[in-house]
C-alpha cells in the first residue's frame, strides 16, 4: 500500500513537472508582441471600474447632437489629467475635440460617437418603458459606451508605450452629432485627419465583430428647405398672404408622388421643422428637413437634385421663394481589410463576455416586450469576420438594376474614404430591438454594457499594439486603401466650402430638458454604479414578465 502511494505521488510530481515545463515552453515561445497583448488584456480588465464609470456618466448626461456640453467637459478633463493634449472647438463645433498623446508615427485615430436620441429617456435595467424624465432625450442607441471603451484601451496601451518607449501617436476624438451626420465630413474637409495612418472606430452592437469592404449601407445628404412667403390675416385677408407652409406641404406631396418612380435603393424621409406660428396668421416662413439616402455618391447627388426641382416647383405654385441648407452628409461605408483581419484575430482571442442569468433574463424580457423576431437573449456565439456586402446588381424588368442594401448611414464613412479605417462593434446592446428607440437604452448602463465595453477594449488594445509594432500592417492597410478601395472611386465631399456645422440644432430641446436631467447625473463618488444611484434592482421586470420567465424556467 505504501509502495503504491509512493508511486502515485511520484507520478503526480512527474505530471506536474511536465505541465510546468510545457507551460514554461509555451511562454518562452510567445513573441514579445504576444506577451504585450496578454499584458494589455490584463490592463484593460484592471480598468473595468473606470470603463463602467465613464459609460454610466455619459449615459446620465443624455445630450443630443451638437449640445454634448457635459460630455465634452467630462471627457476632455479626464484626458487632460491623463497627459493628453486637447485641441478644442475643432471645425467650429463647441463640443468637438481632439486629444493626442505620444510622438511620431504611426498616428492612430480612435473615435466613437457621443450623442443620444430624442425622446428616448429610459431607466437602465428595466425591461419595459420607464423614462428617467418623460419626453427627454436618452441613449437609445448606446453612444454613451464607445468613449469608455476607447479611453480604457488607449490608457492601457499608453502605459505600455511609456514603459517600453514605443513610438507613435494616439489620437482620440468624438463623433459629434452622428445622428445628424453633422460632423465627420467637416473634420475631413478641415484637415484634421491628413496625417493619420489608421483609424479604429467603435460602435455599440450585440456581438464582438468587425468587417471590411463595402458595408452595404447607404450614404446620405441632409438638407433643410426654407420657404418664404408673405404673412396676412388668415381670415380677414387670406388673398394677401403667400403661405410658406403651403409650399412645404406641396413639396412633400410632390416628393411622395415621385417615390414610385425613384430607384429601389433610395431611402428618403422628412420632418416639418417649422410649420408656422399660429393658425390665424398665414405662415410667412416654413421649413422641411429631408434625408436623401442612396448607395453611391452619384445617386445621392441625383436624389438631392430631384429634391431641388420639386422644391422649386412648390415655390412656383405658391409664389414663394426657397433656399436650402446642407446640414450634414455621409458616404456609403467601405472599410480596410488588413486592419479588420488583424482585429478579428484579436477578437477571437478575447471571445464574448460570460453573461449572467440576470443579463439573459433582462435581454429576453426586453426582446419579448418589443416583439422581437426571436427571443434568444444575448449572443453566446462569436460572429465571423464580416465580408464585403453583395453589391452585384440584379437585373429588373424594364432594364433597371437593383443593388442590395441595408438602409442605414454613418458619417464614419467619410473618414474611411480618407484614411484606412475599420469599425469595431462590441456586445453592449440587446439583439433585435427597433434601434433609435428607448428600448435600446435599457442595457446601456447595466452589466451587459459594462462587460461588452471591456471585451471590446481588450480587442482594441491588442489591435493598437499590432498597428504600433508591425509596420507591415500599416503598409498593407495603405496598399489596400490606395490600390483597391480608392483605385476607381475617389472621395468627393457632399458638403461644400461654404457650409458650416449646424451647431444650433437641438439647442432649444436641451435648454428645456437639461434642468430636469441634471438632478439625475451620475455621482461615482457616492454610488458604485448608476443602477445603484437610481435604486434599480437588476433586472427589474413587471409581474407578468416575471411569471412568463418563471413558466419558461420550469
Amino acid at each position: 500500500m505504501r509502495k503504491a502511494t509512493t508511486l502515485l505521488l511520484l507520478f503526480a510530481c512527474l505530471t506536474s513537472s511536465a505541465l510546468l515545463a510545457q507551460k514554461a515552453k509555451k511562454q518562452a515561445a510567445q513573441s514579445p508582441l504576444d506577451k504585450l497583448k496578454t499584458e494589455a488584456m490584463a490592463g484593460v480588465e484592471a480598468r473595468k471600474d473606470q470603463a463602467q464609470q465613464i459609460n454610466d456618466m455619459l449615459f446620465s448626461f443624455s445630450e443630443l447632437g451638437f449640445q454634448e456640453q457635459e460630455t465634452f467637459t467630462y471627457l476632455t478633463t479626464l484626458l487632460e489629467k491623463e497627459g493628453f493634449t486637447i485641441q478644442k472647438n475643432i471645425s467650429g463645433m463647441p463640443t468637438a475635440w481632439i486629444a493626442t498623446w505620444g510622438t511620431g508615427k504611426p498616428v492612430i485615430a480612435i473615435g466613437s460617437d457621443i450623442d443620444c436620441i430624442p425622446k428616448a429617456s429610459q431607466k437602465p435595467g428595466v425591461a419595459y418603458k420607464d423614462p428617467i424624465v418623460e419626453g427627454a432625450p436618452g441613449h437609445g442607441e448606446g453612444h454613451n459606451s464607445g468613449q469608455a471603451l476607447n479611453i480604457v484601451a488607449a490608457l492601457t496601451v499608453k502605459k505600455i508605450m511609456e514603459r517600453d518607449k514605443i513610438p507613435g501617436t494616439l489620437m482620440l476624438w468624438p463623433g459629434v452629432a452622428e445622428e445628424l451626420v453633422g460632423a465627420k465630413a467637416f473634420y475631413i474637409r478641415d484637415g484634421y485627419f491628413k496625417n493619420v495612418d489608421a483609424c479604429i472606430f467603435t460602435h455599440v452592437g450585440d456581438n464582438l465583430v468587425t468587417s471590411y469592404g463595402d458595408a452595404g449601407n447607404n450614404g446620405l445628404v441632409s438638407v433643410r428647405f426654407n420657404f418664404e412667403g408673405s404673412a396676412a390675416h388668415a381670415a380677414g385677408a387670406p388673398w394677401r398672404g403667400r403661405s410658406a407652409l403651403d409650399a412645404v406641404e406641396l413639396m412633400n406631396i410632390g416628393w411622395n408622388f415621385r417615390r414610385e418612380h425613384l430607384e429601389l435603393t433610395q431611402r428618403s424621409h422628412y420632418v416639418i421643422s417649422d410649420g408656422g406660428d399660429q393658425p390665424n396668421v398665414v405662415p410667412s416662413k416654413a421649413a422641411v428637413w429631408y434625408y436623401f439616402r442612396e448607395r453611391s455618391y452619384p445617386k445621392i447627388r441625383k436624389l438631392f437634385e430631384t429634391g431641388l426641382k420639386i422644391a422649386e416647383g412648390a415655390a412656383l405654385m405658391t409664389d414663394t421663394k426657397f433656399t436650402y441648407d446642407v446640414l450634414g452628409s455621409a458616404w456609403p461605408g467601405h472599410f480596410n481589410k488588413p486592419i479588420a483581419e488583424a482585429m478579428h484575430e484579436n477578437i477571437k482571442r478575447v471571445g464574448l463576455p460570460t453573461w449572467s442569468a440576470e443579463d439573459q433574463l433582462l435581454a429576453k424580457a426586453t426582446q419579448k416586450e418589443m416583439a422581437a423576431r426571436k427571443v434568444e437573449g444575448l449572443a453566446v456565439k462569436l460572429d465571423s469576420l464580416g465580408l464585403p456586402a453583395n453589391t452585384a446588381p440584379t437585373m429588373m424588368m424594364g432594364g433597371q438594376t437593383f443593388v442590395p442594401l441595408t438602409g442605414g448611414s454613418d458619417d464614419i464613412a467619410d473618414i474611411a474614404w480618407s484614411v484606412p479605417t475599420i469599425v469595431l462593434r462590441y456586445p453592449s446592446n440587446i439583439p433585435d430591438l427597433p434601434g433609435h428607440h428607448w428600448s435600446n437604452a435599457i442595457s446601456m448602463a447595466t452589466p451587459i454594457a459594462h462587460k461588452g465595453i471591456v471585451a471590446g477594449a481588450k480587442a482594441e488594445a491588442m489591435t493598437l499594439l499590432d498597428l504600433l509594432m508591425k509596420p507591415d500592417l500599416i503598409a498593407r492597410a495603405r496598399d489596400y486603401y490606395v490600390n483597391e478601395q480608392t483605385k476607381d472611386l475617389k472621395y468627393t465631399p457632399l458638403i461644400s466650402p461654404k457650409e458650416f456645422p449646424a451647431v444650433y440644432l437641438n439647442q432649444k430641446i436641451m435648454t428645456d430638458f437639461k434642468p430636469k436631467l441634471t438632478p439625475f447625473y451620475y455621482d461615482p463618488s457616492k454610488y458604485k454604479t448608476y443602477l445603484e444611484q437610481l435604486g434599480i434592482k437588476y433586472p427589474t421586470l413587471r409581474d407578468d414578465q416575471k411569471k412568463d420567465a418563471e413558466s419558461k424556467g420550469k
